[in-house]
């Protein structure tokens, strides 16, 4: 047995060597013919898939994509409530928070598009569309108890753009999770 099939194919004999490189070369050229080619040819694909691949540049994998076609099929998302709301903002300073002010109450970090409220779970994406058009705020924060349910807090980043926000009455599009 040569050094190469040792290091390849530890613990194998020569003849055995042989056969198992025979079998492997036997099962990568057959995939084709199974259908389990690793690239398609522009004939074989649909038209959608075509279309796909021209706007995204996407591998395709069989008749899998990279980018699941859904987020093509229904890009807006469908607004299932409306609420009117009164909106204040916070920042990330002690007396305006619990413990620790860059954490949420979910447990992520606080960052740009991030609400607090009390009556909404915790991941439930809202519009604000007379004040921020189409721009998509997550729930992950609560609100002191004493605030009502129909009353939402904005983060930004200090305390000058959260004193400047001030209060607002609008209403807000509860979005399909």
């Amino acid at each position: 047995m040569d050094i190469y099939s040792a290091l390849v194919f530890p613990g194998l004999s020569g003849k055995k060597t042989i056969l198992f490189s025979l079998i492997l070369g036997i099962v990568f050229c057959s995939m084709p013919f199974f259908g389990l080619s690793l690239s398609k040819t522009r004939n074989d694909l649909t038209y959608e898939e075509a279309s796909l691949l021209q706007e995204e540049r996407l591998l395709v994998f069989g008749k899998n994509t990279l980018i699941s076609k859904l987020n093509h099929a229904n890009p807006e998302p469908k607004v299932v409530q409306k609420l009117p709301v009164v909106i204040t903002a916070y920042s990330s300073t002690v007396g305006q928070t619990d413990n620790d002010p860059f954490i949420t109450a979910a447990g992520t970090w606080v960052r740009d598009g991030i609400i607090a409220n009390n009556y909404l779970p915790f991941g439930t994406k809202v519009r604000i569309p007379e004040l921020y058009g189409d721009k998509v705020f997550t729930v992950e924060d609560r609100m002191s108890w004493k605030k009502g349910n129909y009353h939402i807090d904005i983060w930004f980043p200090s305390y000058l753009e959260a004193k400047e926000f001030g209060a607002k009455r609008t209403y807000i599009e509860v979005l399909e999770s």
